[in-house]
């Protein structure tokens, strides 16, 4: 039986780092994963590069990329005579963009000497021997074991994915044709991502989405704006939404109530259910070794990602806090030093959320709603993109940047910005707050002119109402 310093089952963004990280620390590593590709070898990357993150990312460029040829050129003068979709050939460049993903996290790898095995990993007899199945069975020991297994999407009761008419992000990803109607249930990243997507496309999209509020996890100023861009663009979203029945036959048909209690119903001819995910810890036999589970199914972890059993680790969308690819490479990394010896930290209060619709929309740290209940004080202050020359040169000056500021030191507590290149931006505001930065100190740092980013400088100083620009 082969033994390893190491053990990381699943190759998904908390899986392949981690594993990168030990090998770099000097540890014998080994990874276990079961995605397969097209040709059926190995595509590691986990559900973000495969059928998440990635793929979604290639479809949101090559979807603007058609609304802005025949929506926007004009304006700057471009015209575009006898405009088409070519969709089959849109879906093949994202497949491409994600084998690319593939051979890169393969590349790593062979670089690092990490062992490859493809298939699935259990534990077998003690939580230090996994059992590998899918291929070749065999088994392997571990002196550390990372469970990295990720998460798969949550289905509606009465209505699975069969991936034709009802969707998961996967058959999201892979309509071969563009539907008239899209219906599209939860109002969260995947879906308004992929609602997006197929909107630019050419489809009617309507969102149904349980919370009375839109988008109530980001700031409520940039989820009213969000909202109101969304509209205009022509997506139709509606709140308090409550699903009471799903037929799928040769159309889909979802019947509903609103907040007042009134029954509505919506026949669309593909739905995409996105509704959030559960951990994958199916197969995992988490029960025969004794590992702990969470009421909600997730691998029972401490602040630094220890389970009950010694010697094991869990990371990622398997076990508590947000479901985001850059938070598992984090815990990724940090388990691997924390097993050589090393004593880092992650702060999930400097994740950054950002979902890649158009306008983008992006934060990091406190809401004011949280502030609000936390009992904090603490001053605002926001600046349009209408009032960025850069904004304007681009033609996209929908949406703002908003910093909250503690009231008496000053020290940045949140930023939150809808617009362009909004996930770009918000690494401005992490930085600043991993080094408990104060508004003022991002008032008073040149930023080059004309640049976005000045929207970040001026809404910083709209904390003490001194904006340049407006």
């Amino acid at each position: 039986m082969d033994t390893f310093d190491v053990v990381v089952i699943g190759g998904g963004p908390g899986g392949y780092i981690a594993a990168i990280r030990a090998a770099q620390l000097g540890l014998k590593t080994a990874c276990i994963d079961e995605w397969k590709g097209a040709d059926g070898t190995p595509a590691l990357g986990g559900t973000c590069t495969n059928v998440g993150c990635i793929p979604s990312k290639a479809l949101l460029q090559s979807s603007e990329n058609f609304e802005q040829a025949g929506r926007h050129f004009a304006e700057h003068g471009v015209k575009v005579k006898g405009l088409e979709l070519d969709l089959k050939t849109m879906l093949a460049r994202k497949d491409k963009v994600v084998k690319a993903s593939n051979d890169g996290v393969a590349y790593l790898f062979k670089k690092n000497k990490i062992t490859l095995f493809h298939g699935r990993g259990s534990f077998a007899s003690s939580a230090n021997e996994i059992h590998i199945s899918g291929g070749k069975d065999e088994t392997i020991s571990g002196k550390n074991v990372i469970v990295a297994t990720g998460s798969n999407p949550r289905s509606l009761p009465g209505a699975d994915f069969d991936e034709k008419l009802i969707l998961s992000n996967t058959g999201a990803l892979a309509i071969t044709d563009v539907p008239k109607r899209l219906g599209v249930i939860g109002a969260g990243v995947i879906g308004l991502e992929m609602g997006s997507v197929w909107r630019r496309l050419g489809a009617d999209v309507t969102i149904l989405e349980a919370l009375p509020a839109f988008l109530g996890a980001a700031d409520e100023a940039i989820a009213k704006e969000a909202a109101k861009v969304f509209a205009k663009q022509g997506l139709k979203i509606e709140t308090g939404v409550k699903i009471t029945k799903v037929e799928s036959k040769k159309t889909v048909k979802v019947q509903y109530t609103v907040s007042d209690s009134s029954s509505k119903s919506l026949e669309i001819d593909r739905l995409i259910v996105s509704i959030g995910r559960v951990p994958n810890v199916v197969g995992l036999n988490a029960e025969g070794v004794g590992l702990k589970l969470d009421e909600r199914g997730f691998v029972a972890v401490d602040g630094d990602c220890r389970t009950n059993l010694p010697g094991v680790w869990a990371i990622g969308d398997v076990v508590r806090g947000p479901m985001l690819a850059h938070k598992a490479e984090e815990e990724g990394v940090a388990v691997a030093e924390r097993i050589a010896g090393q004593k880092p930290h992650v702060d999930f209060n400097l994740v950054p959320w950002v979902i890649y619709t158009t306008p983008e929309i992006a934060w990091v740290g406190k809401t004011e709603q949280q502030l609000k209940a936390e009992g904090i004080d603490y001053r605002s202050g926001s600046f349009p993109f209408s009032a960025n020359a850069r904004a304007r040169a681009l033609g996209d000056t929908s949406g703002l940047v908003k910093f909250i500021a503690r009231k008496d030191n000053d020290e940045i507590l949140g930023v939150h910005v809808v617009g362009p290149f909004a996930g770009e931006l918000i690494a401005e505001a992490a930085v600043a707050m991993a080094f408990r930065a104060s508004s003022e100190d991002i008032g008073m740092l040149c930023h080059a002119h004309p640049s976005l980013s000045e929207a970040m400088k001026d809404a910083a100083l709209a904390v003490d109402k001194r904006a340049l620009n407006i």
